[in-house]
This record gives C-alpha cells, sequence and structure tokens, in this order.
C-alpha cells in the first residue's frame, strides 16, 4: 500500500520573504489510486507574503457555485486572515493540484477538513514564530485578523513580518494543530460576499468568450451532423471568398470510441467572429452519416420500452416482488419515459489555444483542466508536461465543460495555423453536437395490501450508459450509474426487486447536473404519488410510509452494489431519518395540509443525491385552457455541515428552475440528427414559466459537508407533475410536460 510521509502531506518552504504553505487533498483512498497510477502529489497552496497579503490558490473551476469563494472562507477562517484582503489564484491543470474535476458535488465535501488543517497549521507557525521572536510561550499568543498579539503585553506583529520567520520553523505534527470549535467560526457557515462579485457585475470577468491576445484568430466548426459522421465531399471555395476568413481546415474524422475527442468536421478561421460564420455557412459539404443514421427517437423509445417490459438483470433483491405481485389482489403498474436533454449552459463551450515550439497553451472553460491537459497533449503528440491549461470563469457548465472536445480543437487548429486560435461554439453546435443525458424507459409495478400498504416494489431501468461514450459496445449501466437514485431506493417495501435492462448508445452520452438520479427520481417519485392515490392516502403521509422508520439501509446485504457517490457509508450512511424529516420540514414550511384544505394544488417529491437529503414541493395553478405555470417551490435540504448559506439557497433556486428545464425540455433525432438547434425548439424555464419564489429551509448539521450543486434537481419534475394531477387528474409520465394540459 502506497503511502505518504507528514513532510510530503505538508510542506512549508520559503521563497524570499514569503511563507508558503501547501496541504494534501486527495482521501487516502484517492490518494492510493493516484500514486498507483503516477505517484501524484496534489497540493493546495497558502501563501503569505512580506506586505501580509494572503494568496489562496483554488484548484476548482468557477462556475457559478461561488467555490472561489468557499475555498477562502474556509482557509481564511481557520488562518484568521481578514477574508478582505485575500487574493484568489486559480490553479492551471496540473496533477500536484491533485482531484481537479469539478464535478459530483464534491468540492467541499472532500476538502474542508484539509483545507481548515492547512489553515490551522499556519496560523499556529505564525503564532510560534511570534511567541520565539518575543520570548514568550505560544499559548500566549493569539492570531486574529492578519495580527498576531501577545496578550499579556499586547505586543503585536503582522502576518507579513512573520512570514519569513514562520517558513524556516519545522512542521508541527497534526495532532498538535488545534482547528477551531464551530462557535469559534468567523467565515465558515456564514453568508460571505462572493470574491468575484465585482469583476462579474462590472463586465471585468474573464470567461472563456473573453479571452484575448495579440494575432487572435476565430475558428468556427461544421460538425458531422450524426455521430462517427465523416466528409465525403468538400467545396471551400464560397467560404474562402469571404472577407476575414483566413483559412478552411478539416479535421481528423472521430473514430470510437468518441472519449473526449473533437468530432471532426471542417473549421473555417478568420479574423472575426461575424466573418467565420459567414464562412462556415458558406461551405458546401456532403457528410457520410456512418452507422448511427440509423436512428429515430420513436422508434428508439419503444425499444427501450419493450425491453423495459422484460425481465432483466436483478441488481437488488428483497423479498419476493414478482411472486407477491403476481398473487395481489391489488396491484399498480406504471412506465415513464424521459428524453435526452443538453446541458445548455449560458456560456456554450470556448477554448483558445497557442501551439507554438513543441509545446501548448490552452485558455478554456473547463470542469475538468487535468483531463484537458491529458487530451490535447494525446492529440497534439505531446506530452503532457508540455501543455499548459489555463482556467477562466464558466459561464454555466452543468457536466457539459467537464469534456475537453472543444480544447483539443483549438489545440489541433492553432497548430495548423502557426497562431492563436479561438474556437467558439454558437448556441446551435452546442445543442446539436452535444454529450446528451441519457434517455431512459422505467417500468415500475407494486402490490397494496387491502389497507392500501405497499408490499411489494418492481421496478427496472433501461437507458444507454454513459460508458458507452468511452466503449460503444458498453450496453448495461455500471455500478456507478444504478447508484444515482435506484438500488438505493430507501422505501421499506418488504418486497423489492431492482433490475437493469441494456441499450445502445447512438449519441455521445454525458454528465448532467445530477445525472441519472434525475430520471430514476422522476419514475420513483412519481410512482410513490400514485400508489398515495390508489391508496386513498394523503400523498405527503405515504411518501413518509414508504420512506419508513429512520434506518441506515445495508444494501449490500441485499446483492447490490453500491459506490456511494465514492464516500464511506460510515460517514455518510444511507439515512431515511435524515429523508423523511426534510419531508415534514418541507410540508411544514409550504403549509402543507393548510394549502391542500384550500383546494391548491401541491406536489411533493423527496430525494437523497450526492449524500444530500431533499424535498420538494411544487406548487401549481392551470388556467381554462390548460396552460399552466408554477407558482411557488419550496425546498428543504439537509447537506450536512455548510460553508456558506447564501450559496445553499442559491444552488436550490438555480436547481430547482434547472429541474424545470429538465421537465421541459427534449432532445429527440431524426436519422441521426439532432432535431433541435436553439431555444425556439429546445425549451428552458423562461421567466414567465419560473416560480415567485423558490423558498430554501436549511437544515441546520454538523454531519460531514455533502453535496449541494447537484441535490435540488432530481425531485423537481415529480414535485411538478405531481402538483399537475393533483390540478388536473391528467397523470404525466412521459416527459417533455407539455405546455398544456388538459382536465381529466
Amino acid at each position: 500500500m502506497s503511502t505518504l510521509d507528514r513532510r510530503q502531506f505538508l510542506k512549508v518552504s520559503l521563497s524570499g520573504s514569503a511563507f508558503a504553505l501547501t496541504a494534501q487533498l486527495l482521501p487516502g483512498r484517492a490518494l492510493m489510486a493516484a500514486d498507483h497510477e503516477g505517484g501524484l502529489s496534489p497540493s493546495l497552496f497558502v501563501n503569505i507574503d512580506s506586505d501580509g497579503t494572503v494568496s489562496i490558490t483554488c484548484h476548482r473551476s468557477e462556475m457559478g457555485q461561488h467555490v472561489r469563494t468557499s475555498i477562502v472562507q474556509v482557509v481564511a477562517d481557520e488562518l484568521e486572515a481578514n477574508f478582505d484582503d485575500v487574493q484568489v489564484i486559480q490553479a492551471p491543470g496540473d496533477p500536484a493540484y491533485g482531484d481537479q474535476n469539478t464535478d459530483g458535488s464534491r468540492s467541499i465535501r472532500r476538502n474542508l477538513t484539509r483545507l481548515r488543517q492547512a489553515g490551522a497549521t499556519a496560523r499556529q507557525m505564525l503564532r510560534q514564530a511570534a511567541a520565539e521572536r518575543w520570548g514568550v510561550d505560544i499559548r500566549e499568543c493569539d492570531a486574529v485578523q492578519n495580527v498576531v498579539t501577545h496578550t499579556p503585553s499586547g505586543r503585536s506583529l503582522g502576518y507579513g513580518e512573520l512570514a519569513a520567520a514562520a517558513g524556516r520553523l519545522p512542521v508541527p505534527e497534526a495532532d498538535s494543530v488545534e482547528l477551531k470549535s464551530r462557535d469559534q467560526w468567523r467565515y465558515i457557515g456564514k453568508a460571505i460576499k462572493h470574491v468575484d462579485l465585482d469583476a462579474v457585475t462590472s463586465g471585468q470577468a474573464v470567461f472563456g468568450f473573453d479571452v484575448k491576445m495579440e494575432n487572435l484568430h476565430i475558428a468556427v466548426i461544421a460538425r458531422p451532423p450524426v455521430l462517427f459522421g465523416t466528409v465525403k465531399s468538400l467545396d471551400d471555395s464560397a467560404a474562402r471568398a469571404i472577407p476575414g476568413v483566413i483559412n478552411v481546415v478539416q479535421l481528423p474524422a472521430l473514430q470510437p470510441p468518441a472519449v473526449f475527442n473533437a468530432l471532426g468536421g471542417v473549421a473555417v478561421i478568420a479574423t472575426s467572429t461575424w466573418a467565420a460564420m459567414r464562412g462556415r455557412d458558406a461551405l458546401k459539404i456532403e457528410w457520410d452519416h456512418g452507422d448511427n443514421a440509423s436512428y429515430n427517437s420513436p422508434e428508439y423509445m419503444q425499444s427501450l420500452l419493450e425491453t423495459a417490459r422484460q425481465p432483466a438483470e436483478v441488481v437488488r433483491q428483497r423479498g419476493d416482488a414478482p411472486g407477491v405481485i403476481a398473487s395481489a389482489a391489488h396491484k399498480v403498474s406504471a412506465e415513464y419515459t424521459a428524453p435526452h436533454l443538453s446541458q445548455a449552459p449560458m456560456e456554450p463551450p470556448a477554448a483558445t489555444a497557442r501551439v507554438s515550439d513543441g509545446k501548448a497553451e490552452i485558455w478554456a472553460c473547463t470542469q475538468t483542466p487535468q483531463s484537458t491537459r491529458a487530451t490535447v497533449a494525446g492529440a497534439l503528440g505531446l506530452e503532457p508536461e508540455a501543455v499548459t491549461v489555463n482556467v477562466t470563469l464558466l459561464g454555466g457548465a452543468f457536466g457539459r465543460k467537464s469534456k475537453p472536445d472543444f480544447s483539443v480543437e483549438a489545440a489541433l487548429l492553432s497548430r495548423e495555423q502557426g497562431a492563436p486560435v479561438k474556437v467558439l461554439w454558437t448556441r446551435e453546435d452546442d445543442i446539436r453536437n452535444g454529450y446528451y443525458h441519457s434517455v431512459s424507459a422505467q417500468r415500475i409495478e407494486a402490490a397494496l395490501d387491502d389497507e392500501g400498504n405497499t408490499t411489494a416494489w418492481h421496478h427496472r431501468t433501461v437507458f444507454p450508459t454513459i460508458f458507452s461514450t468511452f466503449n460503444p459496445a458498453a450496453m448495461s449501466p455500471g455500478a456507478l450509474e444504478m447508484g444515482l437514485g435506484f438500488v438505493d431506493n430507501p422505501f421499506v417495501v418488504p418486497n423489492m426487486q431492482l433490475e437493469r435492462g441494456q441499450a445502445k448508445g447512438h449519441v455521445r452520452i454525458g454528465w448532467l447536473r445530477s445525472v441519472a438520479n434525475v430520471y430514476h427520481a422522476f419514475a420513483t417519485q412519481s410512482f410513490a404519488h400514485e400508489l398515495a392515490v390508489a391508496a386513498k392516502a394523503d400523498p405527503k403521509d405515504y411518501l413518509l410510509k414508504l420512506i419508513g422508520p429512520p434506518r441506515h439501509i445495508d444494501l449490500a446485504a441485499e446483492g447490490a452494489e453500491y459506490p456511494n457517490y465514492d464516500d464511506p457509508l460510515e460517514a455518510y450512511p444511507i439515512d431515511t431519518g435524515r429523508l423523511a424529516n426534510v419531508v415534514r420540514r418541507v410540508a411544514e414550511q409550504a403549509d402543507w395540509s393548510g394549502k391542500r384544505a384550500q383546494g391548491r394544488a401541491l406536489g411533493i417529491a423527496a430525494h437523497r443525491s450526492f449524500l444530500t437529503y431533499v424535498a420538494t414541493i411544487v406548487e401549481v395553478s392551470v388556467d381554462t385552457d390548460g396552460r399552466w405555470k408554477v407558482d411557488d417551490v419550496f425546498v428543504s435540504i439537509d447537506a450536512g455541515t455548510i460553508v456558506n448559506p447564501d450559496d445553499v439557497r442559491a444552488q436550490c433556486e438555480g436547481g430547482s428552475i434547472y429541474g424545470l428545464s429538465c421537465a421541459i425540455g427534449q432532445i429527440t433525432a431524426t436519422n441521426g440528427v439532432v432535431d433541435q438547434g436553439n431555444f425556439n425548439d429546445y425549451k428552458v424555464a423562461t421567466m414567465p414559466q419560473s416560480p415567485h419564489q423558490v423558498h430554501v429551509d436549511i437544515v441546520e448539521s454538523d454531519a460531514p459537508p455533502a453535496g449541494v450543486g447537484e441535490p435540488p434537481t432530481p425531485p423537481f419534475a415529480p414535485a411538478l407533475v405531481n402538483a399537475l394531477y393533483e390540478a388536473t387528474g391528467t397523470r404525466i409520465r412521459d416527459l417533455p410536460v407539455p405546455p398544456i394540459i388538459a382536465t381529466s
């Protein structure tokens, strides 16, 4: 087993008059895996200059979730630094920083303790330096807001005055460094102004689209309309004749597997975006669409449903659900479908590359700078050390920008052109050539006894797996996807059988905010409401009955493989008590009983994802023409220890509206070509459709920190369709939700 000694784990170095401290970021298991794969030494850097300025390097990508602020809050709190004086440095892509993938809602949950340790260790060393200068006991020295004070005498020294001396001290043992108690936290758990707020609101912030440099060329690309399609013939004469067009370059065709490589196609390089777009429009391309030209959404969905109706591989079993259902007097069954979705971030993908002299430098709105570095290096035939990836701010991402294909395009074109090239994706590019959220079909059957209790639950899920992007032969979802709201079903039904079917992928399948939790929560929580209706019970009360008493669920005992978001079950158990608690709290917040008594239409859903518990209530109204709108949304979230409550509220607001977009949007294909191209036909939530307010209740907790960015999204769609049923009597099992719903 590979381990790191203490000096590898925590180092102090002196550079001039500055004090620099690095702290290990990876947990033990991940560290061992990283070490096994290449001896990585990931670190977060804390620097204190002689003028007292504290600089903190953020290794994660900022895409609106305010991770740059949260990391500063944590380190500055334990360091006792003045938050307003801290400078944030964005880390480039490099294995030295550890896991830089900003996904999975894990930036805080994986780093809170280490970041605190880094700040506290630096604070202790500054105190020690002051104590030695004054010849006093360190216990008499307090560090507060960039100043160390000798309490008995009142003498004080600023952090800058102590930086050099602190840098010469030995690193204290970890168990000798005292972390603050919760009641001493100055910034953690508090609403703090975002470090990028002024730059963003004044237009000075640099996003992927904003990168500028001398002699920069702009490129847009005509990509194959069908995955793995190729150029059969090309006439670029008209494009080259357009003023401003510099060059037309045919990119290498993409070969399976897709992974994160460029799609291929024909790029138009120009002096301006407008010239490049006009040049692309003038291209005359005949495409060979290849095997995926057979992909048609209606027929494909029917094939998924047919698979869902047949026995499949059992991934979790308790009792004899099929047998109980077969002999039951009261049965309920339903089928649910959800289409492909596009992440559709406000800022489409964009990357700038400068390739010369055997080196490449990238500026990109990327969630994964390390995979960008590796993929670009592979595409150019360079060693990763020859590639520098600079991370800009991201104008939204939702999983799309975790794939570096757009950076590869920029690198290939820069090498070809011998000049810096910025590749810009238009909205149409983003929607027609993306990595899509998987399409799905699910079938659930249940048995009820004479009292309306659910005695058996039989659930099949069928969808093309994300792993088909990496292996076209992959037909079955892995444990990762099964663990996203499926095998971790929290219900206390005595007989349960869960199965997965097989499906072939025809487009690039990728991550989208909350991944498979979106369609699994939709089916499970919609069906819970159907069971309540069948039992003639209050939906909230019936949901609580399904969840059952407080307990920790042992999935292994029922044959389920469950990664638990790659965190230990000992620290993050599946806790039904916490799930039931958010259900009760959101019902109280929304005045569930009172509003239902008034005849108002409310729907409820609850889901655990990314180790966080969320319950959502959606209130809708429907006019006489069947047009519906969301009036209010109520969310209760238990994410354990949180760093910034304002950010949690913002993520619940944004995650709920994103859930609304997931409920009304769809990507379809005809002969392998995506039908949608912009927001006129790919529907996302607009202002009139969005709720008047998202009311957020945050559960105070000292549990370990969990995810926040993704968990608010999955419960929204089922809560919405459950509310629409209450308003209209029409049951919606097939997404997207239509804009007009007839009353049954």
